[in-house]
């Protein structure tokens, strides 16, 4: 989930994490065998590799962890491009400890960066409750807030919740209507931005990748937009797309996008992931169900939501054969929607 979610290999996450492992360590064979078969989409080995990356999984201990007790808070950013937002939430339903969870506006280890160099940080502040309640005993309320503690990227500010299910209790879908065909191998401007910098302007200036989506080229993007809101839209949780896929090729990669369309038509990033399928048959249609990744942000009045799906992004390792055509629809009696999570207003 943190760098194989979709079946898609997270290009600049691993490279990332890879190249620390030298720059700071001596990666084991194993480790060197697998980031090469990783990063090289030997399919052979995939079982192989799904197997390394479970038996390093928390969650693939949590009876254990349940079992033990201990209290567990979990931290992390919106714009976590190495370990998205989604493991944390889907883990921390999972648990039966005392618990909590916390999600703010950044990328990896940018939300809590200030607090090494010994500034006011929220998650310091919050994991020294934390400790001082269940460590030292301190009766310092931490055990009696509401668990679930999230920053919107649009305000900077916190909102609490009884749990995960809560954040974006209302759900609102947006039909993708009719049939669209699309060209893979070019990326169609549509992007989720580059590895820790464009989440961090997202953090600190509200800055996050653009696009203008009525520019989009039509050969190499699908796109679809909502109506014109007349309200604030407070998007929470996890978006999910839900469509009819038909491939000309056996293999094939999509990344999805939910862009925030202003009046010019210029759309900021809301989230994204990325999705890939082997072993299909050409011509066949098959559902595909995607999550996008976890966020909090808040679309104004007067503005709508485009779901744009490309196959090209940098961030990402595609696998779409030269000249393959990808092809989504709506059926009747399956129709193709993407689901927003909201706010309860």
């Amino acid at each position: 989930d943190s760098i194989y979610s979709g079946r898609t290999q997270h290009f600049q996450a691993a490279a990332l994490l890879s190249g620390a492992g030298y720059l700071t360590g001596r990666p084991s064979p194993e480790l060197q065998q697998v980031m090469k078969d990783f990063l090289g989409s030997n399919l052979a080995k995939e079982d192989d590799m799904i197997a390394w990356g479970k038996k390093r999984s928390p969650d693939t201990y949590i009876d254990s962890i349940n079992k033990n007790g201990a209290a567990i808070l979990l931290g992390n950013a919106w714009g976590d491009t190495i370990f998205p937002p989604n493991q944390y939430a889907d883990f921390y339903e999972k648990l039966t400890t005392p618990k909590r969870l916390e999600f703010r506006p950044g990328d990896h280890a940018t939300a809590e960066a200030t607090g090494l160099l010994g500034l006011p940080n929220d998650t310091w502040q919050d994991t020294h409750r934390w400790f001082d309640h269940y460590l030292k005993g301190d009766d310092n309320g931490v055990d009696r807030e509401l668990p679930v503690r999230i920053k919107s990227r649009s305000t900077g500010a916190y909102e609490s919740y009884p749990d995960w299910k809560s954040v974006g209790a209302t759900k609102k879908k947006i039909a993708l209507a009719g049939t669209t065909t699309i060209h893979t191998n070019v990326d169609s401007g549509a992007d989720g931005g580059i590895l820790e910098l464009s989440n961090i302007l997202d953090q600190f200036l509200r800055l996050p990748p653009t696009a203008s989506v009525p520019l989009l080229p039509r050969r190499w993007a699908g796109v679809w937009q909502s109506e014109k809101y007349t309200s604030e839209q407070l998007v929470r949780g996890t978006a999910k797309l839900h469509t009819t896929l038909t491939p000309t090729k056996e293999s094939g990669t999509l990344v999805a996008y939910l862009y925030d369309v202003g009046p010019l038509g210029l759309g900021k990033l809301v989230s994204n992931a990325p999705y890939t399928f082997h072993g299909k048959t050409p011509g066949a249609p098959f559902g595909v169900d995607l999550e996008l990744f976890s966020t909090a942000y808040d679309v104004p009045a007067g503005h709508r939501l485009a779901l744009v799906v490309d196959t090209v992004d940098p961030l990402y390792i595609e696998h779409n054969p030269t000249g393959a055509q990808l092809t989504f629809s709506s059926p009747k009696d399956d129709p193709s929607y993407v689901s927003i999570p909201l706010r309860r207003q």
